[in-house]
This record gives C-alpha cells, structure tokens and sequence, in this order.
C-alpha cells in the first residue's frame, strides 16, 4: 500500500516562478541552483545563509551542470552554453536544434560517465515536436524521436539503467545504458504507466539505493517508486504543478513549481505555485557527475 505524507516542510524561497524547473545542487558550495525557464532567470540560493542571487538570462535555460571549478554547462533554446561561474559570462558550446527555431530545451540531466542527456520540445508543446539527445564531449546524438515533453532524465548509480518520459504520454520508461558512454544498449521497456491516471510524471533523481523520486505535475506530489515501479509512498506539497526534485543533503529534498497555464483565478486558489519547497525524505543521493567536456 502506498503511504501518502502531508507537508510539514517549508518554503526556501520567496520568489515565484512562471516555470520553475532544473534544480541542481552543489554540496562542496551548498548552493541549489534552478531556472524560470520561462521567466529567462538563472536562481542561486546559498543554503547557509539563504543568500539568493537572480541571474538574468538572454535566453529559455532549463538544465545547468557543473564543468569544474570556474565553469557551468547550461542548455536553453539556443544551444548549449558555456558560463563563467565569477561573471556569468555565457560562450556558445553547441547548436542543439539549429533547424527549430520553435523548440526549447527541457528536462536533461548529466550521466556518471560525464555525457550528457538533453530533451528538447515545442514552446507550445507541439505534440512529438522534441527528442531526447546524448551529448558526449561535443558530440551530438538523437537517441529518442518525436518526444511532446521529455522528462524524468536520470540515471541508476552505476550508470547501467536510464529512465526518461514523454509526459504527454505518461509512461515512464527504462533502458539499459552502456554505463562507460551512457548510450542505449537495448530497447526501452515501460516502468511506470500512468497513462490516462490524474496528473503528469515530470522531473526525476535516482537515489543512491536505485530509488526514483518524481515530481507529479498537477497533483502536488513527490511520488517514490522502487528500481521495479512499485509505487512506495507520496509526498504532498502545497502547490499543485510540481516539476522536479534535487537532493539538497541530510534526508532533505527541493522541489521546484509553476504557475504556468494558471489564469487569474486559478493562481489566487494556488498561492504557492511556483515556489521552493523543502522536504524531508528518507532519501540519499550522491553528488552530481561533472559534464567533461
């Protein structure tokens, strides 16, 4: 039986996202990072002191991943960028969709091997409109076509299993991974199947145990599966279009949120649509893999 948690957690930020999505997490800096994708805005919130910096952006970003020391990958609906972490200075790296000026980046996240996983979509969700890319040390790969909104990018601990959705679709899928490169090695098979159920599966981390924790746009919700799609546990949280959780230490997760699509009566209903929540979870997550470029 699936056990259903209240919130009992707390607001991280002040600021209200049109689109809050990507969130990322530095332990070594304690620093949670995440985008408005449509609002153009890079978020920086050092946990410590709950000192927060909004970077203006020239373009849609929705995935950042540590390079090293001095530098960030960021992918928006340009491409994929390079940027200074002391001026935030961006340099084109790659063009993603040169051919589709009417696309966007969305969910993505870097495998173990240091390759990275990148969806892309319509701005107005064209139906099959994105695709799902590798990206391994410049090089670009289509590995998954005619993808609405790609979601639920992540990896298993041992970089042998990668899972992914088509949120339109709502099926969560898995597919076995070279764990060397992070390229398919075999056929995607359906894990999750919530196709036609209330709701839609959005971003997702792996824990360390093989765990998936997913954020459920439309139902307030973190939903905990195990490694064989066993629904284990929902935690609730107090706006309704929840977009993807990150592993921010000591049993605790950030969830970001949207007020996208919400008219004025609607956002007066959800007054907490796009912020940043605080939960705690029985969950521990190893740090993020560096992009090599």
């Amino acid at each position: 039986m699936t056990t259903t948690y209240n919130f009992e957690g707390r607001i991280l930020s002040p600021s209200l996202c049109s689109l809050g999505e990507g969130p990322a997490f530095e332990a070594a800096t304690e620093t949670l990072w995440w985008f408005d994708i449509l609002g153009k805005a890079l978020h920086q919130l050092h946990l410590p002191t709950a000192r927060e910096s909004v970077h203006p952006l020239p373009f849609m970003g929705s995935v950042l991943a540590p390079i090293d020391a001095d530098r960030q990958l960021l992918a928006s609906d340009k491409g994929l960028f390079i940027r200074d972490r002391a001026t935030g200075e961006l340099s084109l790296y790659r063009e993603l969709e040169p051919e589709k000026p009417g696309n966007r980046s969305n969910d993505g996240r870097v495998h173990p091997s240091g390759s990275l996983w990148i969806g892309t979509m319509g701005k107005k969700s064209e139906d099959g409109a994105g695709a799902i890319y590798h990206v391994a040390q410049g090089v670009i790969t289509k590995i998954f076509d005619s993808i609405s909104i790609p979601n639920s990018i992540c990896f298993s601990p041992d970089g042998a299993i990668g899972y992914y959705v088509d949120t339109r679709v709502n099926r969560l899928m898995r597919v076995p991974l070279d764990p060397q490169t992070g390229r398919p090695n075999g056929e995607p098979s359906i894990l999750v199947d919530q196709n036609g159920r209330p709701g839609g599966i959005d971003g997702s981390i792996c824990a360390s145990d093989g765990t998936i924790w997913n954020a459920r746009w439309g139902e307030g919700a973190v939903d905990h599966y195990d490694a064989k799609g066993t629904h284990l546990s929902r935690h609730l949280l107090p706006a309704r279009r929840t977009t993807c959780p990150v592993y921010i230490g000591d049993g605790r997760l950030a969830v970001t949120s949207a007020w996208e699509g919400l008219d004025e009566a609607a956002r007066a209903a959800d007054p907490l649509a796009g912020s940043l929540f605080e939960i705690a979870a029985p969950i521990h997550c190893g740090a993020e893999p560096a992009y090599r470029l």
